[in-house]
């Protein structure tokens, strides 16, 4: 029976889990494009979009509420030249309550109210829709292990980590794609390149995905890997780059997620601990508060 032992953690300083914009400066080309502004507030945070929303709503107000002003007498029942009153006046119009307490009385006021209720119909439609959107975008909840290991696999040296369904569902023909970034080269034209690699894995597709799958690489003649010492990988600066596509049934749409194992999160000569066992009843039991977890080779 395995016992839990207390395993200091790979320091995690150097982790990129995430390629994107703010992982480079990025030179020459714009930060921000109009054409791509859809796009741009469905990857937003929501707590970004939430103070757009607001933002927006409240200064369409003003605006109109200022508007309203310019003619003291517009609105009837509300008071001549008070802010808060062709404001509240302004926010009964865009959302069509129709309180009937304060109405338009002159054709100024007419053209306004007309004008807002349009923009206020167009701003629900596209708010409804933009959120609508978001909530229905296909995701996946897959967990990697934080650490990749490189240990001997029936006496031959193979590069392994751990992905696990987080959903109680199946992703459907799941297929994983692991390659290697290696650190950059000089050719003898003086180009500058970082070598890209792809990884054979022993298996990387699976009908079905629902509890734990270990990926393995392994290291043979025809790896990029291949003789290598855990220092010469060092000077290497690798970047281990999984994908994993896939359908989830759930929902019958294609999900995607990726992650990135660098040199930190790489530990030789150590196995996982076994996350899958039965009790004497014979019910089997995935323990993932293990899932992380390796031993040296030299303590099993």
């Amino acid at each position: 029976m395995l016992k839990k032992r207390k395993r200091k953690q790979p320091k995690l300083k150097g982790v990129v889990k995430q390629l994107g914009p703010n992982d480079f400066r990025l030179l020459g080309l714009p930060r921000f494009q109009w054409g791509d502004f859809y796009h741009w507030l469905l990857t937003i945070a929501w707590w970004q979009l939430g103070l757009l929303i607001v933002g927006i709503y409240i200064s369409n107000n003003t605006l109109f509420a200022f508007a309203y002003l310019l003619d003291k007498n517009g609105i009837a029942n509300a008071r001549p030249g008070v802010f808060i009153d062709a404001f509240s006046f302004s926010v009964q119009t865009m959302a069509t309550i129709g309180y009937g307490a304060m109405y338009p009385s002159s054709l100024y006021t007419h053209i306004l109210v007309t004008i807002e209720v349009f923009i206020g119909l167009i701003g629900v439609a596209m708010i409804t829709g933009l959120i609508f959107a978001r909530f229905s975008l296909p995701t996946a909840r897959v967990l990697f292990s934080r650490v990749a290991i490189i240990s001997p696999f029936n006496d031959v040296p193979t590069l392994m980590f751990r992905v696990a369904n987080e959903r109680n569902n199946f992703i459907l023909e799941s297929q994983i794609r692991v390659s290697i970034l290696l650190s950059q080269e000089e050719t003898k034209e003086g180009h500058k390149i970082r070598r890209l690699c792809d990884l054979k894995l022993v298996r990387s597709e699976t009908p079905v995905f629902n509890f734990s799958w270990m990926v393995m690489h392994i290291i043979d003649e025809t790896s990029p890997l291949y003789g290598m010492t855990q220092s010469a990988l060092a000077e290497l600066e690798p970047l281990i780059i999984v994908t994993l596509t896939g359908m989830d049934d759930t929902v019958a749409q294609n999900i995607h997620t990726r992650y990135i194992y660098s040199i930190e999160q790489i530990v030789w000569d150590a196995r996982f601990v076994n996350v899958m066992f039965a009790d004497d009843n014979g019910q089997r039991y995935v323990d993932y508060s293990h899932f992380h977890d390796v031993l040296p080779l030299n303590k099993i």
